[in-house]
């Protein structure tokens, strides 16, 4: 649609006489019919909206009623790999706990620092596979890393003779027995 533009020139009172007068401008210029075969705004309004894109999880649609906004304001739900728990961060935990029992129990002091070992490289690997978005268990795997690296500060103190109470000839499990059987025995 072609909307008329006038222009805004100022001419002398002499051109006033050139000028055509409005029944010769406008049998001169023919005024084109209007073609109702176009869509208007108000035609487009009525057209229903159009449908949502796909998803990729599949979830009930409730209706929406005008004060529910809380459904507009919630994070799609990304679809991916089932969450799980990292095996070697749980094996590095369970190796770790073992190493530091084994390290204070006195005569399996070189058992608990080569299982402190161990712990520790399952641990470090344990660390690296939870940093994958689908794998769980980094604080099992820092935990597990935490504990085999004390086992073995604590083994090798030990095996150098710095700790007087532990080393590979002396027996802490009957020790810490006799000490639970003094403190303990009227409470069970």
């Amino acid at each position: 649609m072609r909307i008329p533009t006038f222009s805004r020139q100022t001419q002398p009172e002499t051109a006033d006489a050139e000028r055509p007068t409005p029944a010769t401008a406008a049998a001169s210029t023919p005024v084109r019919p209007r073609r109702d075969e176009e869509p208007t705004t108000a035609d487009l309004r009525k057209q229903p909206p159009p449908p949502p894109p796909p998803s990729t999880v599949s979830r009930p649609v409730f209706p929406r009623s005008d004060d529910d906004t809380l459904t507009e304001k919630t994070p799609p739900v990304l679809a991916g790999p089932k969450p799980r728990a990292s095996l070697l961060a749980t094996l590095g935990l369970i190796l770790g706990v073992a190493a530091v029992l084994l390290v204070l129990s006195g005569p399996l002091l070189g058992w608990g620092i080569g299982a402190a070992g161990l712990a520790l490289v399952l641990s470090l690997s344990g660390v690296h596979a939870t940093g994958k978005r689908h794998v769980a268990g980094k604080t099992d795997a820092l935990l597990g890393m935490v504990l085999a690296l004390g086992a073995i500060v604590l083994g090798v103190l030990a095996l150098t003779g710095s700790l007087h109470w532990l080393g590979t000839n002396t027996d802490t499990v009957p020790a810490v027995r006799h000490w639970l059987d003094v403190h303990t025995v009227n409470h069970f």
